[in-house]
């Protein structure tokens, strides 16, 4: 067997997961698939107050994944690209909802390519039923107490219960 057959494949899936949706982990589901190891990797970014800490992120991702064995979550604070280079990683995983995240999407996209040409991105369809749903949404139904019980899983919603 050649070198390359027995390298892995690793795939990241970057985000700030704050929280993680019903429309993360179809996609987390999804990915696990196509890829030997995924990484799901929360960026840690000053530039946003999120809701909950990294830990707490990366705790809940956990929790909501662990049926699925070729997962591994861990967090960065560094360009995905640089970050996935350190992974050793050869793809970056992102989900497109819709017309509007492809146009950002493909910029983010030709950017790591320009920073690390030897990670691809892989877009994935969100399942149409999620096409609406963002963390952002998830967290301003659960700040007026709004059922987000179809948006999120159960170990979420009880976290965000606790925030609010």
């Amino acid at each position: 067997m050649s070198e390359t057959n027995n390298k892995q494949r690793i795939a990241v899936y970057p985000g700030s997961f704050d929280p993680v949706t019903m429309g993360h982990l179809d996609i987390i589901q999804r990915a696990a698939k196509q890829f030997d190891v995924l990484i799901v990797a929360v960026l840690n970014n000053r530039s946003k107050n999120p809701l909950f800490t990294v830990e707490e992120r990366m705790d809940l991702i956990r929790q909501v994944t662990g049926h699925i064995p070729n997962i591994e979550v861990d967090s960065f604070r560094d360009l995905t690209a640089n970050y996935v280079r350190q992974k050793n990683a050869q793809a970056i995983m992102r989900g497109i909802r819709s017309v509007t995240d492809f146009e950002y999407e493909m910029q983010m996209a030709s950017t790591n390519h320009k920073l690390n040409p030897e990670a691809e991105t892989v877009f994935m369809m969100t399942n149409p039923k999620y096409s609406y749903l963002s963390s952002s949404i998830v967290k301003e139904i659960a700040a007026y107490h709004g059922d987000v019980t179809d948006l999120v899983p159960p170990e979420v919603e009880k976290a965000l219960r606790s925030k609010f």
